[in-house]
């Protein structure tokens, strides 16, 4: 999904170009005016937008109506689940408008997404502003599984990023209440590169692990400036690029993986892991044994951040805290004029 990073009516013309009207209603359709399109998917178009009621930005998903279908079940489910979910680092559903021909939702408008963030610097992200936009994913994360909520399709697309930092999760279209630990899902979550290889391998027995392995991706993606494990083709490619890294699991180490529909025993020579203990800790190849995000939220890594920031509201932003904001990047998106000091620049250590 392509965004924009233009963002014109943050300057002082905006009054003068828009005008808004407190009397306006939500829930109706001349309540809001189309900018831009910010981009677009096989079932919904996203533009930039501004609210007449209050004059804000907005986003609005706009959700096309099959009339043999109706409203898509994936809109049901990411509205219902949005609706009760108040955090800083989740994007707030501001309202929702139906009508004959569409269903559109009205999201606070954030300026970009971490894959556009990650392409703009290429090679890898300064390494204090991983650590800023992980501890916020963990953040989000501990959250909705405190709630027993499941996002299921974690990956820098659906992680939007404001100019001050903040990460806000987004697109909650195949997250799932968990509410009995045992219950079983489909094995067709979460795209491929992020999906964990318990899922890859045909379980449908998962819980919050899945969302951790996708975390731990996006770390390693982060760190080094390409995935972790980018397989092109099919899910046994994508198993083939995890265990050339891991490790291919047998029944001593995974009792039960031989079991599993897509398990093929595998002959490749286990690589050392050179990843961080965190890192490591998320990328287990076991569901059963990869850290949970409160306890990642608590690992060392974090351990440089300011001591408060441990201790904030749910729905407290991390840059409210003193001294808590982003380093400048090799090419910064936001500034993109601005020179780089050279001891800023990030590594360029790979982890594979």
């Amino acid at each position: 999904r392509g965004r924009s990073n233009s963002d014109p009516l943050r300057g002082n013309g905006a009054q003068e170009t828009f005008t808004w009207k407190p009397g306006l209603e939500f829930g109706a359709a001349h309540s809001y005016l189309s900018l831009e399109k910010l981009g677009e998917g096989a079932y919904a178009s996203v533009y930039k937008g501004i609210s007449r009621i209050n004059g804000q930005l907005v986003a609005l998903k706009v959700i096309r109506m099959k009339t043999e279908e109706g409203i898509p079940f994936t809109a049901i489910r990411e509205a219902s689940l949005l609706k009760g979910l108040k955090h800083a680092n989740i994007v707030v559903l501001h309202d929702i408008i139906h009508t004959r021909e569409s269903l559109t939702f009205v999201f606070e408008y954030v300026q970009t997404d971490l894959a556009q963030y990650l392409s703009e610097h290429p090679g890898g992200l300064h390494s204090h502003n991983v650590r800023l936009f992980q501890f916020q994913l963990l953040r989000a994360l501990s959250f909705i599984h405190s709630r027993r909520i499941l996002h299921r399709d974690l990956k820098p697309q659906n992680l939007l990023i404001s100019y001050l930092g903040e990460l806000k999760m987004a697109d909650f279209g195949l997250a799932r209440s968990k509410s009995i630990p045992s219950q079983s899902f489909s094995s067709d979550v979460v795209t491929l590169w992020y999906r964990p290889p318990d899922v890859l391998l045909g379980s449908t027995d998962y819980s919050t692990a899945l969302d951790i392995w996708g975390a731990g991706c996006i770390l390693v993606e982060m760190l080094q400036g390409a995935p972790a494990f980018p397989g092109d083709l099919d899910v046994f490619q994508q198993l083939h690029k995890i265990w050339t890294v891991v490790g291919v699991p047998s029944e001593d180490s995974w009792p039960g993986v031989s079991q599993l529909p897509n398990y093929t025993p595998g002959t490749l020579e286990q690589l050392p892991y050179k990843t961080e203990d965190l890192v490591q800790r998320m990328l287990t190849v076991v569901p059963g044994d990869r850290i949970s995000a409160q306890a990642a939220l608590q690992h060392p890594y974090f351990s440089t951040l300011p001591t408060p920031i441990m201790h904030l509201r749910d729905t407290m932003s991390i840059f409210k805290v003193p001294g808590v904001r982003l380093e400048t990047e090799v090419r910064d998106v936001f500034n993109p004029g601005r020179r780089i000091k050279t001891s800023l620049l990030p590594g360029n250590t790979k982890f594979w």
